[in-house]
């Protein structure tokens, strides 16, 4: 086995590695609001969770390719090792963040690895595509996500007005079993599609005759689907008590206001803009939007404000991370 081939195959191990701690990571996104409506049970929840991801991990490929244009390393070993330091870094993020119970992003801990691994190693940063791509979405998307909740929301509020408060809950807590089944789609279609993103990124750096150009190879989406959902499956409560619980207490038909303004966000970005954009920032957001409606201070902002807090401090610290590990890794592996 040549020193190029055994370095793929434990960048591949290790992208991975970072799609299934994506998984358990985010899969609060999809049903906390589900959970904490008690529309579904737990376990229920994270099975249909996983099934949406998987199937929604298999429906496109432009975010892909969105990611895999972040940064160009240079096409040797050398640029294999920075691929593998942005991985840690991103994985190490993730492993703080859902420690601590915060719903930070996944999305915006593989971005930051890559700039701060590229950046440490020389690689070409492609900041148009980052600025266009991840930082504008990054900023407009829970934007959407707030607004867009609070409006729905008011509008289920004038419509039901007139009606039993009971009969409605019924009603709203059946449909989000539906609504939350659309926003695990919706987050399989975003987020396993970037660690497919960064095993293409390694495979045109080792290999660039055989992939440059060409669609994701059947084995990349398939493994990247399989792991995210296998890692959703396995649940991350931590983080699902903070969105669940710990911003608002949801009824149902807020609960249904947020999931489906946040899968309806991400099929948009997806399909229309390529745009990698953050699960947990758009649903959080609409989260927030939809309890509004009940009370401004029914919101309990001070959590909100940690959460955002998170949010800011992903992209540089991933970043720093991964930089680091690259440092590390220049020295140990040999290129």
């Amino acid at each position: 086995m040549t020193l190029t081939l055994a370095i793929v195959i434990a960048v591949v191990v290790i992208a991975l590695a970072f799609d299934y701690t994506n998984g358990f990571h985010d899969a609060a996104n999809a049903i906390a609001t589900s959970v904490s409506t008690r529309a579904l049970t737990p376990r229920i929840a994270l099975t249909l969770a996983a099934v949406m991801n998987f199937v929604g991990a298999l429906l496109g490929q432009k975010v892909a390719h969105t990611v895999s244009d972040v940064i160009e390393p240079p096409g040797n070993n050398h640029g294999l090792i920075i691929v593998m330091a942005a991985l840690i870094g991103a994985i190490t993020w993730n492993l703080i963040t859902w420690y601590f119970g915060l719903p930070s992003s996944s999305s915006h801990a593989l971005i930051g690895g890559l700039v701060g691994a590229g950046l440490a190693g020389g690689a070409t940063v492609h900041w148009s595509t980052i600025v266009d791509k991840v930082v504008i979405p990054m900023v407009l998307s829970p934007l959407v996500g707030l607004v867009g909740a609070f409006l729905v929301m008011l509008l289920i509020i004038w419509v039901f007005r007139r009606r039993n408060p009971h009969k409605v809950n019924r009603g709203f807590r059946s449909m989000q079993t539906v609504s939350a089944a659309a926003l695990a789609l919706g987050h399989g279609l975003q987020d396993a599609q970037k660690t497919m993103g960064v095993i293409l990124l390694v495979l045109v750096t080792a290999y660039p005759s055989h992939y440059d150009g060409v669609d994701l190879p059947l084995w990349v989406v398939v493994g990247a689907a399989g792991a995210i959902s296998a890692g959703t499956y396995s649940g991350g409560w931590r983080i699902m008590r903070t969105l669940g619980r710990r911003i608002i207490h949801l009824d149902p038909p807020r609960g249904f206001s947020a999931e489906s303004v946040g899968a309806t966000v991400l099929y948009t970005t997806a399909y229309v803009y390529q745009a990698p954009i953050s699960t947990t920032h758009v649903i959080t957001s609409a989260v927030m939007g939809a309890g509004a409606t009940k009370r401004f201070s029914a919101v309990r902002w001070g959590v909100a404000k940690s959460i955002v807090t998170a949010w800011v401090l992903t992209l540089p610290s991933a970043a720093l991370v991964a930089a680091a590990t690259f440092g590390i890794l220049h020295l140990v592996v040999p290129v």
